[in-house]
C-alpha cells in the first residue's frame, strides 16, 4: 500500500482541521483528495510529507512511518505543495542540479526529468522568465528528480490558463501509470480529468471515497416522485431495472435504477396504469458534482 492513514486527527488551538480520518491509495494510482476550502487537505498532505505532525492517528507512506521513520518517507515522496517554492533568480538547470546535491541524486538524472517534464525549450531560461505553467512543470521535475515512488501534490493546476492546465493533467496521467499519485484539489473537473478515484473531504472528515469508473459508467441514476399517498416500496420495485427503492419523507420515494436511460417517463406510465397520481417527478444527477455538493454543502 502506498499511502494508508489510520483515525488521524489534528487540531489548530480549538479546531480540528482533521477528525479521525482514515484512507488508503493503492500503488500506481491516481487518486484526488477533494474538498472546498479549509476542508483540510493541505493539512493532511502536510502530515504525509513529514512536515507537520498529527495529534492523534498514524499515517504510512510506501510502508514508511511518518513519525518514526521519516527519512525513508522523505526519499519515499516528491512533493509540490499549493505555493511553488522555486528560487526564481536560477536557472532551470542550476536550479535542479542544486536540488540533485541535496538528493544525492546522479546529474543524469536532470536531463531525464527535464526531458519527462517538457521542459527541454525553456530549460535555458531563468525560472523568473518561465510562465505559471512552466514553474509547475520546473515544480513537478523537482518533485521527481530523487524519482520517489509516490507524488504529492497540493493544488497542482492552480492559477493555470486552459492550454496549461491540459498540458499538466496530461503529464500527471502519464506520470501515474507508473507512480502513485495522490493530488488535493478543490476544482471538480481536475479529479474528472485525471483521477481513477476520489476521496471527498468536508470539516475535516471523510464523507466519500469512490472510483471515478463507477460514477461514470455505473449505470445508475435516481429518480425522485411523490404521490398522493403511501405505496409499498415492494410495489415500485415492479418498475423494469431497478435497483433500490427508498421512501425519504411522506409519500416521497428515491427510485435507484441500474441504468443511464432516462427513467421519468417508465415511472409516469407506470403510475398512469396503476392509477397513481403523481406530485412531482425529477432525476437526480448522481455525477461527482452532485455528488460533492450533497456532501459539502
Amino acid at each position: 500500500m502506498s499511502i494508508e492513514v489510520k483515525n488521524i486527527t489534528k487540531l489548530y488551538k480549538d479546531q480540528k482541521a482533521l477528525n479521525n480520518v482514515s484512507f488508503k491509495v493503492k500503488d500506481a494510482e491516481i487518486v484526488g483528495f477533494l474538498g472546498p476550502n479549509g476542508a483540510g487537505k493541505s493539512t493532511m498532505m502536510k502530515i504525509l510529507t513529514t512536515y507537520i505532525k498529527a495529534d492523534e492517528g498514524s499515517a504510512s507512506v510506501n510502508n514508511f512511518d511518518v513519525d518514526t521513520e521519516k527519512k525513508g518517507v522523505q526519499t519515499s515522496v516528491g512533493y509540490l505543495p499549493e505555493h511553488n517554492p522555486l528560487y526564481t533568480d536560477l536557472y532551470v538547470k542550476e536550479y535542479l542540479n542544486f536540488n540533485a546535491n541535496v538528493y544525492g541524486t546522479p546529474k543524469s538524472r536532470i536531463e531525464e526529468v527535464i526531458e519527462l517534464t517538457g521542459l527541454k525549450p525553456e530549460a535555458h531560461k531563468k525560472i523568473s522568465q518561465l510562465s505559471k505553467g512552466y514553474r509547475q512543470r520546473v515544480g513537478l521535475a523537482n518533485a521527481l528528480l530523487h524519482n520517489p515512488e509516490v507524488l504529492i501534490l497540493d493544488e497542482p493546476t492552480t492559477g493555470l490558463d486552459p492550454n496549461q492546465l491540459i498540458d499538466i493533467r496530461n503529464l500527471i496521467k502519464s506520470i501515474g501509470k507508473e507512480k502513485t499519485v495522490f493530488l488535493s484539489t478543490h476544482i471538480m473537473q481536475e479529479v474528472e480529468a485525471m483521477c481513477d478515484r476520489v476521496i471527498i473531504i468536508n470539516k475535516g472528515e471523510v464523507v466519500a471515497d469512490k472510483y471515478l469508473k463507477d460514477l461514470r459508467d455505473g449505470q445508475e441514476q435516481i429518480v425522485i416522485v411523490e404521490f398522493d399517498y403511501r405505496i409499498e416500496n415492494a410495489f415500485l420495485s415492479k418498475l423494469p431495472k431497478v435497483k433500490s427503492v427508498k421512501n425519504t419523507y411522506g409519500f416521497v420515494y428515491e427510485i435507484t435504477f441500474s441504468t443511464k436511460e432516462d427513467m421519468r417517463s417508465h415511472v409516469f406510465d407506470f403510475a398512469h396504469d396503476n392509477e397513481l397520481k403523481i406530485l412531482q417527478l425529477n432525476q437526480k444527477n448522481a455525477s461527482l458534482e452532485s455528488l460533492f455538493q450533497e456532501l459539502t454543502k
